[in-house]
């Protein structure tokens, strides 16, 4: 057995390299931006990569290098079930609606007639959000009528660059003022005011669609849980000071107190139901306090979880202790390769 793990410095790969030489498990580093990537995965079992959604060259190419993996026979993280809709709001809404997952109510419109007829029927305020981005980028709250119809001309006109130089900038200032970054980080956001990021420069402007979901105006907070096979995880985001948005905050709570155990359970099942090696679940909730999913994804910043107490089985028992989620990926994928072999 040997696997391919794509080495990325202050991601998963770091981890699960670690796993293999404590537990002597053969591995190899692979590129997978080099053109005979395939050639080189002959004598792997498994190929492993935590692509990012900020470094254009894997927003190209990464998932259908890995399904192409897949399709082949060898084992992959994150594998389709995972990740095909990673960063992808769009195909989430459609996934919720067709999985039977309850999730805040989304609307999508791909003409602008139709955009401006519903906006013109529905009620304010509504969220406006891009169908990618993270750490809340690309997400704004449309209070009334006149600013829908301005995002809406806006995604059927010029649209939106991928990198959000404003919200980028107000983003540094507010983390500062929180003493959560350096005075330089407001240096940082001016600078990007001015000079785009390589991410933006390289990809298209996000235009021809706009998506809107309702504003649920009850949550100070969010929670996130994260599955891993039979385990789960997660913390609760404290919004942004005068913000409606929790995500980036860097205000987390970690005790298992203050993670509601209902997100925890439909968390589990959801996952089921997608047969996801690891999901990413965002939950907020509405006026009568039922738990919904906001959005979903496969990874996030590898040491954020590192100060958790512990973590829950399917049955809903909280073991306190320790772990590592990277470490489960690799014990995973093992168990997986020697499944095939039998």
């Amino acid at each position: 057995m040997k696997i391919a793990i794509h080495f990325t410095e202050d991601n998963f790969s770091e981890r699960w390299i670690e796993y293999c030489q404590l537990n002597a498990i053969e591995y190899k580093l692979v590129n997978c931006y080099d053109t005979d990537i395939i050639q080189d995965l002959d004598d792997c079992d498994a190929l492993m990569w935590h692509h990012h959604h900020r470094e254009y060259k894997d927003v190209l190419f990464a998932k259908q290098l890995l399904y192409s993996v897949e399709f082949a026979g060898k084992k992959v993280f994150p594998n389709f079930n995972t990740a095909w809709h990673f960063d992808d709001k769009i195909g989430q809404k459609y996934l919720f609606e067709a999985m039977g997952i309850p999730f805040v109510p989304t609307y999508i419109f791909y003409t602008k007639k139709e955009a401006i007829d519903w906006i013109e029927s529905t009620t304010f305020p509504k969220v406006f959000k891009l169908r990618a981005g993270a750490g809340a980028s690309n997400v704004n709250l449309a209070r009334t009528k006149k600013e829908a119809i301005s995002f809406t001309n806006k995604a059927f006109g010029r649209g939106f660059s991928q990198f959000d130089r404003m919200g980028y900038f107000k983003d540094k200032i507010m983390k500062v003022r929180a003493g959560k970054e350096p005075l330089i980080g407001i240096l940082k956001g001016i600078g990007r005011l001015f000079i785009p990021t390589e991410f933006a420069k390289m990809r298209i402007r996000e235009k021809g669609y706009v998506y809107f979901q309702d504003f649920l105006s009850n949550n100070t907070f969010d929670v996130r849980v994260v599955v891993v096979g039979d385990k789960a995880f997660g913390n609760k985001r404290i919004n942004r000071k005068d913000d409606f948005r929790a995500s980036g905050s860097r205000n987390y709570r970690f005790e298992k107190n203050e993670i509601d155990e209902r997100c925890v359970q439909i968390a589990f099942e959801v996952n089921k139901k997608l047969n996801s090696q690891s999901t990413y679940y965002d939950f907020v909730f509405d006026e009568a306090n039922n738990p919904l999913v906001l959005e979903i994804s496969y990874c996030s910043v590898v040491q954020k979880y590192d100060k958790c107490p512990g973590y829950w089985d399917e049955n809903l028992n909280f073991h306190e202790e320790k772990f590592n989620p990277q470490y489960w990926h690799m014990e995973n994928i093992i168990s997986s390769i020697k499944n095939s072999y039998e």
